[in-house]
């Protein structure tokens, strides 16, 4: 027969069954400390914008949700903070608006792209655009998709609720605007109609904001509106949804699309071409980055090429500079750019973009 363990073996092994219990109760000691850690700064309401539901994501990525009457439904806005931000809180940073294309939504995290994510000079913020919204408001307020003004919510709203709650430098000097596909045309029609705002403006392969005024733009437009599938996506995901939602009327951003006796007339007033003045008169830094569809006219990026030599080509006969770059077929641009309307050439332009922004607001 075997003898007794020993008294203190006993306590020893009762000590260790409790630490397990306790840490299965409480988790590991890494995971514990993760969900201690640094949360995101708290956000405050103002400006017609009311927070729903919990921020979400670490403390430099993070989603906020809002409501606002000026935009039926909720909105997602993502905020990326660099690294040291709580750890200089002297500190003021340049902001970057990002505007995403169509069909996304900054609650998919895809839309932080690596060089995004990887700045350590700026702030930036990605808020919804809708998958159709066009960066505009809306001429017609009464469809089932509700109000629809998002040029309201985005610049009396988002940016003075940016720097009410974060330490941005609130300057012209110290805030751009980019975007890309749908988010291109937001770009350059907030800088074109706010020049007070921005002191860079950057396009990525803009779907229509180049040329309103072309009947495949417009085409692609409407596609949007009415639901009928779209020969453009601006999606950060590798696919594309090309649902954007109850179909409405082709009139119900811009008016009729037809130049039936100048019915038009708000088309063309949207095309950015016919503004590229403004730019250079308020002295903007001007970026356009644009593929050739590898020569295919069913591929968009075929479209977004000769409306991007179209505004290069206005800056050149206004004597004005701008950093453009056709990478083509997408040989050398990334490893994954193949001259289309995709985010693999998406995330080389940023790589390019983002350090050069940063300097710009630097030197600013």
């Amino acid at each position: 027969m075997r003898s007794a363990l020993p008294a203190r073996f006993l306590r020893a092994r009762a000590a260790a069954v409790a630490l397990v219990a306790t840490l299965l109760l409480l988790g590991t000691p890494s995971a514990h400390a993760e969900a201690s850690g640094p949360r995101p700064p708290e956000m405050t309401d103002g400006f017609g914008l009311t927070q729903i539901g919990s921020t979400t994501g670490s403390a430099t990525n993070f989603v906020v949700t809002v409501t606002t009457p000026e935009v039926d439904g909720e909105h997602r806005i993502r905020i990326l903070l660099p690294t040291d931000y709580a750890d200089h809180p002297e500190k003021r940073y340049p902001v970057l608006y990002f505007l995403h294309g169509a069909s996304d939504d900054p609650g998919n995290p895809n839309v932080a792209y690596p060089a995004l994510t990887a700045a350590q000079s700026m702030i930036t913020v990605i808020p919804d655009g809708g998958r159709r919204g066009w960066y505009t408001n809306w001429l017609d307020q009464g469809t089932v998709a509700g109000a629809q003004n998002w040029e309201n919510f985005h610049i009396s709203q988002v940016i003075p609720f940016i720097d009410a709650n974060l330490r941005t430098n609130a300057t012209k000097k110290a805030r751009a605007v980019a975007g890309l596909s749908m988010g291109g045309f937001g770009s350059l029609h907030y800088a074109q109609r706010h020049p007070d705002l921005f002191s860079q403006v950057a396009t990525l392969s803009g779907a229509n904001e180049l040329s309103m005024r072309h009947a495949v733009m417009r085409a692609a437009v409407v596609a949007t509106l009415t639901n009928i599938g779209a020969p453009l996506c601006g999606s950060s995901n590798p696919t594309c949804s090309l649902d954007f939602g109850p179909p409405v009327s082709s009139d119900a951003i811009f008016g009729t699309p037809y130049p039936i006796l100048g019915a038009d007339w708000r088309w063309n007033e949207a095309d950015p071409v016919s503004h590229m003045d403004v730019l250079a008169r308020a002295g903007m830094g001007v970026t356009i980055y644009t593929g050739n569809g590898k020569g295919n006219s069913t591929e968009p990026e075929f479209w977004v090429q000769s409306a991007s030599q179209h505004a290069k080509e206005r800056l050149d006969g206004l004597g004005y500079p701008s950093h453009y770059v056709d990478y083509g077929d997408g040989s050398g641009w990334g490893d994954k750019c193949d001259g289309g309307h995709t985010s693999g050439c998406w995330a080389q332009d940023l790589v390019d973009f983002v350090p050069r922004l940063e300097a710009a607001f630097a030197s600013a």
